[in-house]
């Protein structure tokens, strides 16, 4: 199966750019190539500018102590596992209490250091951080891999609370939904949106072995699928055939 998750709100859609942010940041810095840990610093810059566009750390907070509430009377009710609800509750108060901690902008302290900033200014242009543009961080990325991967988890700690708040609000997210099987007559599929069926968060399935891929569009009162078909890697027509996927919606 092959899963596609499509935002229904801006506040979640930033989340969820952060995430992929975060995974490719942290994949690229557990490496030791230097390609690799130039990878790394080019997510660091993204995530900073994509978490300076909006009150991120605010939007958490509220959402982690939103969901702190809902949870907390969980524990007088005898279905629930008191052990991963305690558990979880810990987490949220941890990463809040780290959120609370922080002061000043998120990513201040990579715009404040102004080797990083030419090293930033130079990836807006193709090829701008060529050796003779930037020696300096050509030289940096010649040093042991060991310690350009201390530069790196040191410039990363600083964002990793708002990782995992938006991890917690996303996990919590994806868990709380219901999940539907449907099918696209002739590659669409159109359904009509109840106030009970109000979400923030779409996440279709369907097998790998459908040579088509989902476009979808969605507001407060329908919701559309187009399933396209793929002419080798190109966006085609609509899929002629149709289409069993299953469809959750995710809510808060």
């Amino acid at each position: 199966m092959i899963r596609y998750e499509h935002p229904l709100n801006e506040r979640i859609r930033t989340m969820m750019r952060l995430e992929d942010l975060y995974r490719r940041a942290l994949f690229f810095n557990a490496a030791t190539a230097p390609a690799d840990h130039h990878a790394a610093l080019l997510a660091l810059f993204e995530i900073a500018d994509v978490s300076s566009r909006a009150d991120l750390k605010t939007d958490i907070l509220q959402e982690l102590e939103r969901q702190r509430q809902l949870l907390a009377p969980l524990r007088d009710n005898p279905a629930i596992e008191h052990e991963a609800l305690d558990s979880l509750l810990a987490e949220v108060d941890d990463v809040s209490e780290r959120l609370l901690a922080q002061s000043g902008k998120v990513g201040a302290h990579l715009r404040d250091n102004e080797w990083l900033m030419a090293i930033k200014q130079r990836t807006a242009l193709p090829g701008g951080v060529s050796e003779f543009d930037l020696p300096a961080f050509h030289y940096w990325l010649h040093l042991d891999p060991v310690a350009r991967q201390r530069d790196l988890e040191a410039w990363l700690a600083p964002l990793l609370p708002i990782h995992e708040g938006l991890s917690i609000v996303l996990r919590i997210l994806r868990e709380n939904g219901k999940t539907g099987r449907h099918i696209a007559i002739h590659g669409v599929f159109q359904l009509m949106l109840t106030t009970a069926k109000v979400a923030q968060l779409l996440r279709l399935s369907l097998t790998d072995d459908l040579s088509c891929v989902p476009e979808i569009s969605a507001n407060k009162y329908a919701l559309n699928i187009r399933f396209l078909g793929i002419a080798g890697m190109g966006r085609g027509a609509v899929y002629d055939g149709d289409v069993e996927f299953d469809l959750m919606f995710c809510n808060l």
